[in-house]
């Protein structure tokens, strides 16, 4: 009973078929994260492509001009100077072949995974347990490289990832319901502009088709697609 009351609550002044301003949703958004812990504010992208065809895959990675409002642990997966640059630069978990057996046995205690190109070996080995984690070392998004110290950096101060869900979906956490709601604002149109420029060759139609934006235990809220640049988007 608590709970739909609380719903009630949180839903209250809403109209689940309008379509809001960017900066009209998050301020909605925001009144509306009243958990008793700094809500995680989410944005959802539905997206008119089909990720089962490879020229319709969707991904890439973007720097919050926010940040993320999470402390991201970093594993890398290097050896000799490069391991010792990595644990320099501020990496949670450093190691070769040790690192790939904890991986193996299912002990994942990292959230973002960078390796050199050298050790690509060994971590393509662990791409059925990576994998699905959306945790494999990637060079297109940055994190297969030999400038570790920057892969790290981008890391823990708000690059997400994203990649595009079977149904077409991406989604990403975009702040916390503590930021203000220029620095949400700020991060919405900034994921969503990468978003947009990771288009891919065989998207037909309309690529951008809905925007809505959430806090962790909050309603939906639709983002108008022209206030966040993505009116044109086909």
């Amino acid at each position: 009973m608590a709970t739909s009351k609380r719903f009630k609550k949180t839903t209250e002044g809403l109209d689940p078929t309008k379509s809001y301003s960017v900066e009209e949703a998050v301020k909605l958004v925001k009144a509306r994260a009243t958990a008793k812990f700094d809500e995680t504010i989410e944005l959802s992208l539905n997206l008119g492509v089909d990720p089962r065809h490879a020229d319709q895959m969707v991904r890439g990675v973007v720097s919050l001009p926010s940040g993320t409002g999470r402390s991201l642990r970093v594993a890398v997966f290097a050896k000799g100077a490069k391991a010792d640059e990595a644990r320099k630069a501020g990496a949670d978990l450093v190691g070769a072949e040790d690192l790939a057996e904890q991986v193996n046995k299912g002990v994942i205690n990292f959230d973002r995974c960078i390796a050199t190109p050298d050790m690509m070996g060994v971590v393509g080995r662990l791409g059925k347990v990576l994998g699905p984690r959306n945790l494999m070392p990637n060079p297109k998004v940055g994190t297969v490289t030999m400038d570790v110290t920057q892969a790290i950096k981008d890391a823990k101060g708000g690059a997400v990832e994203f990649r595009v869900e079977k149904a077409g979906i991406v989604q990403a956490g975009v702040g916390k319901a503590s930021f203000t709601e220029d620095a949400i604002i700020a991060n919405v149109k900034a994921f969503v502009d990468s978003v947009l420029k990771a288009k891919p060759t065989g998207a037909k139609g309309n690529y951008m088709q809905k925007i809505s934006l959430s806090s962790t235990m909050g309603p939906g809220v639709k983002i108008s697609l022209g206030s966040v640049g993505a009116g044109g988007a086909t």
